[in-house]
């Protein structure tokens, strides 16, 4: 397929110049953080939950939505996967951002005179063993690390500290107690843009599939679905798999309609493959043979960053 003609999307996307992109949070959040890494001159678009992030690029109100997949740390984002299978946004790209947690507090508030720490429950974890060090004992969850420096700031809280980046330090006029308190160094979060059309795949430099399928009950079924990529050599990056016996899941499909479907569990798996690779479309083939249910999520460049 080679990297087939341009689209007005692929003279947009280097820097992401007059492209709008939903995330969730306040200014300040690290999914604004990653939005700015894979776009940098794009304008971002707050969004009180992640389903309006979603909701915002349906709508034409912005091109993209950057979410949250899984973290080092703290593992995959299991809401997020059930977002994408209800809505009909393609992956388009991936963004690996390094975490660095602050401790921040209004101007002139001493690390001694903190009781209560506020962030994301994520974040919170992140840093527990640090917190605890420092003698803060109290954890209040909120939804996002940069709404959290946001109400410290605005109700003027002696006692209690954000979990949050340096850039909300800045943006809510917070000072910075502690840089770097996570409790592991290496914390990573990987997002993913999404858009309203997917992006050409080429084979020219390195691309993720992603995918999500499900089987028939029954032993050696996910055997056979591992198979078709082992037996083709294309190398698996993650596997998540998510069970469902018992609610039925909304799943979009293409005709407007959203049917109700009940899975057992549902596989989300990444390839180290292109959809333009013809091995990989072979692999996909011989899966839709046996699988109850197979959606590619999106096929798009890897971050090699």
């Amino acid at each position: 397929m080679g990297s087939g003609p341009l689209t007005s999307a692929d003279l947009m996307e280097p820097t992401g110049d007059g492209l709008k992109v939903a995330y969730q949070g306040c200014p300040g959040a690290y999914s604004e953080a990653a939005a700015k890494k894979a776009y940098p001159s794009c304008q971002t678009v707050p969004c009180e939950y992640f389903e309006t992030a979603f909701q915002a690029v349906e709508a034409c109100v912005a091109d993209r939505a950057v979410l949250p997949l899984e973290n080092s740390l703290g593992g995959s984002i299991h809401r997020n996967y059930d977002l994408l299978l209800r809505h009909r946004l393609h992956i388009v790209g991936e963004v690996r951002l390094a975490v660095r947690h602050c401790l921040l507090a209004n101007r002139g508030v001493k690390i001694e005179s903190l009781r209560s720490a506020m962030s994301h429950p994520q974040a919170l974890a992140q840093c527990e063993q640090t917190l605890t060090k420092l003698g803060i004992e109290h954890r209040e969850a909120v939804d996002d690390t940069a709404g959290a420096a946001k109400f410290i700031a605005e109700q003027k809280l002696q006692d209690t500290a954000a979990v949050a980046s340096s850039l909300a330090a800045e943006l809510y006029g917070l000072d910075i107690l502690a840089e770097n308190i996570q409790d592991d160094s290496d914390n990573v979060t990987r997002f993913m843009m999404l858009a309203r059309e997917p992006i050409i795949p080429r084979t020219d430099k390195p691309f993720k599939t992603s995918i999500v399928f499900s089987l028939e009950e029954g032993p050696g079924q996910l055997f056979k679905a591992l198979a078709v990529f082992a037996l083709r050599k294309i190398n698996l990056t993650k596997m998540e798999s998510r069970p469902h016996k018992k609610r039925p899941l909304r799943v979009a499909d293409d005709h407007c309609s959203v049917p109700l479907k009940h899975f057992d569990y549902l596989f989300y798996v990444d390839l180290e493959a292109s959809m333009a690779d013809p091995n990989a479309q072979n692999a996909l083939g011989n899966l839709k043979e046996f699988a109850t249910f197979l959606r590619v999520l999106g096929s798009y460049p890897t971050d090699l960053s």
